[in-house]
Order: C-alpha cells, then sequence, then structure tokens
C-alpha cells in the first residue's frame, strides 16, 4: 500500500483549496445566516469538474476514484461544511445510487449530466417514521403497465427541492420487508411531485433538507433503478460509500478548527504569556491532532480499498463512526480553547461546532454503524 498521494491528487487538493479559500471560506458566514449557498458557487464547481471526480471517463467523470474524490472533500469541508454536504448529498449518494445499481443504459442516461453538474441529485430513503429501520418505509410503488405509482412521504432529504433527480426508494412488495423494496429515479418535472419548505436547523444551514412528496406520480417503467424489490441493497451499497465520503467531510473540518486553535493558542496571551504555553491547552491540541492522523490513517486506507475494489463495508462503517466522533471532540476542544471567542457567531469555531453535531445522525447514526460493525466482527 502506497500511503503517497499522485500527482493528480495532488493536483485535486491545490484546486479544491484554492478554490475554498477564494470563494467559500469569505462567505460561509453568510451562506450559515441566509441558508443558502449561491447558485453561482454551485456553478463554479461544476465547472470546475469537481462534481464527477470519483466517476470513470466514459461517464463523463474524472476518473479519480474515492481517494481523489476524499481528497477534494476534505479541502471543501475546510471553506465551508454546508457546501461539501451539497456536494455529498449530490456525489457521495444521489449520483453514485445510479453509478452502483443502475443498468447501462440508465449509467449512459443520467451520470454524463449528473458528473457535469446539469442535473443536481438526491437520495431519498428516509420516512418521518422510517429513520434507522429503513425496512419500514411507507412509500409504495405499484405498476401499471409501463409505469410505477408511487405515493408516500420522504422526510430530511438533503437537497429536496433544488435537486433534478432523486433516487427514491418504495415498496414493491410490502409482505417482503426489505426484500420488498425498489429504487426509482424520480425527476423533479413528474406530476405529484413536490418539494416541502427547506427546515431550520442547528448547523449545515446552507444545505437543502426537505420533505419529499409523492401523490399518483408516474415514474416509467425504465426509471427502474436496477432491478424491481433491489433498492435495499443498491441503498446500502450506496451508503457504504457515503460514510466513507463523510469520514473525509469530517477530516477537513477537524483540520481547519485544529489550525485555527493552534492558531489563537500562539497569539492569545494570558498571564503574560501565549496560552500555547500552557500545558492544558497543549494536552487539548495534542488530543486533537492525535483525532486528525486517525482519521486521516483511516479515511485514505478504506478509499484506497473501495478503489482497490475490495469489500469496505465495515471499514466504512467504522470511519463514519470513529470520524464523526473525532470530529465533535475536536470542536469541542477548539471552542473551549477559544474562550468567550469560541463561542461567539462572529468566529467561524462557533459554526464548525453547530455543524459537526449532525454527522453522528446522518448517513445512518453511530448506533446503527456500532451494530454494522459488530454483525461484521461476530461473522469471523
Amino acid at each position: 500500500m502506497n500511503f503517497t498521494f499522485s500527482e493528480e491528487h495532488e493536483m485535486i487538493r491545490e484546486f479544491a483549496r484554492k478554490f475554498a479559500d477564494k470563494e467559500l471560506r469569505p462567505i460561509a458566514d453568510e451562506i450559515d445566516r441566509e441558508g443558502e449557498i449561491p447558485r453561482e458557487i454551485i456553478e463554479k464547481i461544476a465547472e470546475l469538474g469537481f462534481l464527477g471526480t470519483p466517476f470513470p471517463e466514459e461517464y463523463g467523470g474524472g476518473g479519480m476514484g474515492e481517494t481523489g474524490y476524499c481528497v477534494l472533500l476534505e479541502e471543501i469541508a475546510r471553506g465551508c461544511f454546508s457546501t461539501v454536504v451539497v456536494i455529498g448529498g449530490h456525489v457521495s449518494i444521489g449520483t453514485m445510487a445510479v453509478f452502483l445499481g443502475g443498468t447501462e443504459e440508465q449509467k449512459q442516461r443520467f451520470l454524463p449530466a449528473m458528473c457535469a453538474g446539469e442535473k443536481l441529485a438526491a437520495f431519498a430513503l428516509t420516512e418521518p417514521q422510517a429513520g434507522s429501520d429503513a425496512g419500514a418505509i411507507r412509500t409504495t410503488a405499484v405498476r401499471k403497465g409501463d409505469r410505477y405509482i408511487l405515493n408516500g412521504q420522504k422526510t430530511f432529504i438533503t437537497n429536496g427541492g433544488i435537486a433534478d433527480v432523486y433516487s427514491v426508494f418504495a415498496m414493491t412488495d410490502k409482505e417482503a420487508g426489505i426484500r420488498g423494496i425498489s429504487a426509482f429515479l424520480v425527476e423533479k418535472d413528474m406530476p405529484g411531485f413536490r418539494a416541502g419548505k427547506p427546515e431550520i436547523k442547528m448547523g449545515i444551514r446552507g444545505a437543502h433538507t426537505t420533505d419529499l412528496f409523492f401523490e399518483d406520480v408516474e415514474v416509467p417503467v425504465e426509471n427502474l433503478l436496477g432491478k424491481e424489490n433491489q433498492g435495499f441493497k443498491i441503498a446500502m451499497r450506496t451508503l457504504d460509500a457515503g460514510r466513507l465520503s463523510l469520514g473525509a467531510q469530517c477530516l477537513g473540518a477537524a483540520k481547519e478548527v485544529l489550525d485555527l486553535s493552534v492558531k489563537h493558542a500562539k497569539n492569545r496571551v494570558q498571564f503574560g504569556k501565549p496560552i500555547g504555553a500552557l500545558q492544558a491547552i497543549q494536552w487539548m491540541l495534542a488530543e486533537m491532532a492525535t483525532d486528525v492522523y486517525c482519521m486521516e490513517s483511516m479515511v485514505y486506507r478504506t478509499a484506497w480499498m473501495c478503489d482497490q475494489g475490495m469489500p469496505y463495508s465495515q471499514e466504512s462503517a467504522q470511519v463514519k463512526l470513529f470520524c464523526s466522533e473525532a470530529l465533535c471532540r475536536c470542536a469541542d476542544k477548539a471552542v473551549q480553547i477559544h474562550g468567550g471567542m469560541g463561542y461567539m457567531a462572529e468566529y467561524p469555531i462557533e459554526r464548525f461546532y453547530r455543524d459537526a453535531r449532525i454527522t453522528r445522525i446522518f448517513e445512518g447514526t453511530n448506533e446503527i454503524q456500532k451494530l454494522v460493525i459488530a454483525r461484521n466482527v461476530l461473522r469471523r
């Protein structure tokens, strides 16, 4: 295993870092306040080719695999966590569901536009009564001739209301439980489909999160993603990729709050010397740096496994579990190191602290990750 990044990966890092420094960091607080990412920012991200980074070139992607994609996410997360969540909702799970579960015809039909950012994607599994228990979804899809009729509701959908194509999971066989779930590509202009109003959230406020409503939505049979009753498998494979990419997002945010804390520890003077000279502060910085090192090691080893075609379901759950917990620890220590300033909304630490909390919940709660990990361990 090679622990060095390729020239192409370093190029992605440089481009993404410059973009984050120039375009995101200066407006991150505004995005948080307004609850909206300017459309031109998404357009610039698309123009730079970021939205196709992990996918093969034959589908219009960048051909950089998961490693290159994790590098990208890490740098974008440092500039604005809301923005990296929108990218993740589009690439990591929205587009990835088509890539992993779609037929060749569907890949050719949808992926080029998704990779180019011409069509924004979203992933719709969660429902009001079906969060961790995905098998409890009530959205139904009934086949009638060459169409499926969808009825139901989804909730907490990232990119809801702004996406053009949604990977929607619905019951096609109610008696079969998770084996009766199918996936469908629902396009925004299909009659009977609508998004609710954006939710007001603790953090990641710039990322649209909405309910979705389906009232006799007619979906052509050619928009059945993969095969009927294979939806749960598609969802789980997609979430494996999503959990890995979330780890990269957490890594970037943790690096950012560590750097901000180091800078503050060097500049803030108390008792006649920089607070970085105090053991209490040094210990917090040491713990943060150790968390970052572990996060980086886990993320890129697992990305390498994915790129090698190796199974990585357990590892992606471990990445998601550890990196989200580590980010929350780092953000908490960063607030403590900054003292009163860390609690003020005019400083970015306060925003990162709020943004960090969701990472322990979405892409599967950390409690679910522990179950996934334990089940894999017990199979040995």
